[in-house]
């Protein structure tokens, strides 16, 4: 992560560890996405692991990945904001969301703000944030942001987000976390980098 002027917009890259389309944590996704660039100037990239392309999944080195992964690689490695959001798949997040991850380089995220988020199919779900997701980008040294946001499926009608309580959520995760990723932003990261 570089560091811009204050005032340069921030490079907000929003990742759907969703499987098909239309999907509804694609739609939570770019809820939050909506909701940073509607407080502070930026520039929006969403990328949908389920259009990386048929080589993809099957990729067992960076170098075998298509066009399409290499510059989603790029472009979450060098975000001023990252949103994550995954649905939840046996208790976590979908293998090829981790799958692209994987490529991700160790220490490209060593203090990048990351939004959590994630659907499920009830709320009992909402513990993936503390359990999967946090963990995951704690061991990439990111900056994961104090509020995630989590929707169940009672929360959408088809595919629009319907519920007050998730857009509120939304609202207090952005509040808290825009703070946090400014200054991280504008902040040079640490040369100390833990390798143990």
């Amino acid at each position: 992560m570089s560091a811009p002027d204050s005032m340069s917009p921030l490079r907000v890259v929003g990742v759907s560890g969703a499987l098909q389309a239309p999907s509804k944590t694609t739609v939570l996704l770019s809820a939050i996405v909506d909701a940073v660039s509607a407080r502070v100037p930026t520039s929006p990239r969403i990328i949908e692991v389920a259009d990386l392309g048929g080589s993809f999944a099957g990729a067992l080195t960076r170098e075998q990945l298509g066009a399409p992964a290499q510059q989603a690689l790029r472009d979450i490695e060098t975000a001023d904001l990252l949103v994550v959001a995954s649905p939840v798949y046996r208790a976590s997040f979908t293998g090829l969301f981790k799958h692209l991850f994987d490529f991700v380089e160790q220490y490209a995220l060593v203090g990048t703000p990351v939004l959590l988020a994630a659907t499920g199919g009830g709320d009992r779900h909402a513990l993936i944030l503390e359990h999967q997701l946090r963990p995951l980008f704690g061991f990439f040294q990111a900056l994961t942001l104090p509020v995630g946001v989590y929707a169940s499926a009672a929360d959408f009608d088809g595919y629009a987000l319907r519920s007050p309580q998730v857009r509120a959520r939304i609202g207090q995760a952005v509040e808290t976390g825009l703070p946090l990723a400014r200054k991280a932003v504008d902040q040079e990261v640490s040369l100390y980098v833990s390798n143990w």
